[in-house]
């Protein structure tokens, strides 16, 4: 026998808040012009060291944007668009991102579509116009750059990333290069169906199946679902979670709380 590891992207093997942070102000400008008139750069660093804390609540990258707009009514009433903002705090972010988001999302007339494609475009062009600068904006945790060389398990990638973003990472920061086919990025389905595709391919038969994510959230749909019982699940606690929702994963018997050293070693 032996392993698969299936793989979250952002807050397992990449901390890549400082760019997505910037490529979410950067977009929130062009989405939101007339917010931004007077902003000064103390305030915009302010709201950059801010996505810092509230980065745990992110599922899928355009949430960003959403943050940075957010953070930016807290700050300044006159241009409050949204009913939730007024008294918030970080904290209130962290606690209450599911109820907040459908609230703003609605309040602010946006649609989830179209903000994904202009977090893409942002990014797009930062990379064209400056790859150094995009790829030093992120960095691997220590020591999954050599984990991933010397992987012995079949590794796949699941994200809720833009699968070229990923690649791209993989490529410069760890000199990995990892087929195509074995990433699953944003678009390919919800993680939990992707899961299920991986155990159906007959290639994967016999092999022990672990899947490492860092949103306690996600682990919890894994396990409401009978079809995914074979799976052994992890909560890499190096990620983007809160004290809390590690404490709550280590409550939760089918999920193992796993360190950075420990997670480099099982892939090696």
């Amino acid at each position: 026998m032996g392993d698969l590891y299936a793989l979250d992207f952002d807050g397992v093997l990449c901390d890549s808040c400082g760019e997505s942070s910037r490529s979410a102000l950067k977009a929130a400008k062009i989405r939101w012009p007339n917010l931004f008139n007077g902003v000064d750069s103390s305030l915009e660093q302010w709201i950059l060291d801010q996505m810092h804390f509230v980065r745990p609540v992110v599922e899928t990258g355009y949430e960003n944007l959403l943050l940075v707009r957010l953070l930016l009514e807290i700050q300044i009433p006159s241009i409050r668009k949204s009913s939730v903002a007024a008294g918030l705090t970080v904290e209130g972010i962290l606690e209450n991102w599911s109820k907040l988001k459908p609230v703003i999302m609605e309040e602010w007339n946006e649609n989830r579509d179209a903000l994904i494609d202009l977090f893409g475009k942002v990014r797009d062009e930062w990379i064209d116009n400056d790859l150094s600068g995009w790829i030093s904006a992120n960095r691997l945790y220590p020591g999954v750059a050599d984990a991933l060389k010397f992987a012995s398990s079949r590794v796949y990638i699941v994200t809720t990333k833009q699968s070229r973003f990923a690649d791209a990472l993989l490529r410069e920061l760890a000199g990995v290069t990892i087929p195509s086919e074995r990433i699953y990025g944003l678009g390919t389905g919800p993680k939990v169906e992707v899961l299920k595709q991986l155990q159906r391919k007959s290639e994967h038969e016999g092999l022990r199946l672990h899947f490492v994510e860092d949103r306690i959230a996600t682990l919890k749909n894994v396990i409401k679902e009978p079809e995914l019982d074979g799976w052994n699940l992890y909560l890499g606690n190096w990620g983007y979670n809160t004290q809390k929702e590690r404490e709550e994963a280590a409550s939760i018997p089918r999920i193992q709380v796993l360190d950075l050293s420990a997670f480099s070693n099982k892939l090696k």
